[in-house]
C-alpha cells in the first residue's frame, strides 16, 4: 500500500527562501507546512551545538507523524547523512545563497549529495518546477495492479470511504468509476459526483492521481465475464454501522 504522507524536504542555508517557497506550494498544491523555527520555538531549545541540532532533527522528523497528504518540511537540515536518514519523497535544495548570516551554520552545512530539485534562483518558475515534480512523483501507475470501484455515488458518503480504504489496502491504488445516470433517484450530475468524491477523500488524506483516479462510464448495469478473466470479485464486510448508511436517506435529508 502506498504511504498516505508525501514528504517534501526544503533544505538550504538560512535566508535561501525555504519558507517563502513552502508557503507558495501550500497555496498552490495544498498540504501541511512544518517550519523549523516554529518547532524550535515551541521546544524553547536554542542550542545550536551538534547535539542541539540533532535534537531539532528528531523533532522535525516526529512532526511528520500523523500528517496526511503533502508535508513540506522547511528545514536547514545541515548534515547530508541526516537528509538521507529522513528519506523524504522529494528533496528540494534551495541553493540561492552561498553564505548565510549565521557563521556557525555556514560551517556545518554540507551541500546535498542527493536531491531531486536544485533551485539557484527563486521565482515563480522555481515554484512551478517543484510543483511539477510533486505531481510527477505522485502519478497514478496505470500498469500496476489496481482495484475497481463502480457505482452511482449519489452522494458519496462515509460508507463509500470505508469501502475505498478496504480497496486501496488491497493493491495501493483504486480506479473509481462513476456511472453516468441522472434521474429522480440520482439527482447529482456526474461532474458534481466527481467533486464530492475528490473532496471527501482529500479530507481523509487520500489524493487524486496518486492514490486513485476517477473515470466516468456509461450506466453499467451488468458485468459479464468468462473463465479465467484474471481478476476477482470481492465483497468487503464493513461492519453493521457502516452498512446501515444509506444514500437514499442522505438524499431525503438534503430534500432531494
Amino acid at each position: 500500500m502506498r504511504d498516505r504522507t508525501f514528504v517534501v524536504l526544503l533544505t538550504g542555508l538560512p535566508g535561501s527562501g525555504k519558507t517563502t517557497l513552502a508557503k507558495k506550494l501550500v497555496e498552490g498544491y495544498g498540504g501541511s507546512h512544518i517550519n523549523a523555527d516554529e518547532v524550535r520555538a515551541a521546544a524553547n531549545d536554542w542550542d545550536f551545538s551538534e547535539e542541539g541540532r540533532r535534537r531539532q532533527f528528531e523533532r522535525m522528523r516526529s512532526a511528520i507523524e500523523g500528517k496526511k497528504g503533502i508535508v513540506y518540511l522547511d528545514f536547514v537540515c545541515p548534515i547530508d547523512e541526516w537528509r538521507k536518514e529522513l528519506n523524504a519523497d522529494l528533496v528540494v535544495w534551495m541553493d540561492t545563497i552561498d553564505i548565510s548570516r549565521y557563521s556557525d551554520t555556514n560551517k556545518v552545512f554540507e551541500k546535498p549529495s542527493k536531491f531531486d530539485v536544485r533551485i539557484s534562483k527563486f521565482d515563480d518558475v522555481s515554484q512551478n518546477i517543484v510543483g511539477f515534480r510533486i505531481r510527477a512523483a505522485q502519478e497514478f501507475d496505470h500498469t500496476a495492479p489496481t482495484v475497481q470501484m463502480l457505482g452511482r455515488w449519489q452522494p458519496w458518503h462515509a460508507g463509500h470511504t470505508a469501502l475505498f480504504e478496504k480497496a486501496i489496502a488491497t493493491t495501493g491504488q483504486v480506479v473509481i468509476m462513476v456511472r453516468t445516470i441522472e434521474d429522480a433517484d440520482n439527482p447529482f450530475p456526474s461532474t458534481q459526483v466527481e467533486q464530492n468524491i475528490t473532496k471527501a477523500l482529500q479530507e481523509e488524506g487520500w489524493f487524486r492521481d496518486r492514490h486513485y483516479i476517477i473515470r466516468h462510464v456509461p450506466n453499467i448495469v451488468d458485468i459479464s465475464y468468462g473463465r479465467g478473466v484474471g481478476y476477482t470479485f470481492t465483497e468487503h464486510d464493513l461492519g453493521e454501522e457502516i452498512h446501515q448508511i444509506s444514500a437514499t436517506a442522505i438524499r431525503k435529508k438534503m430534500g432531494l
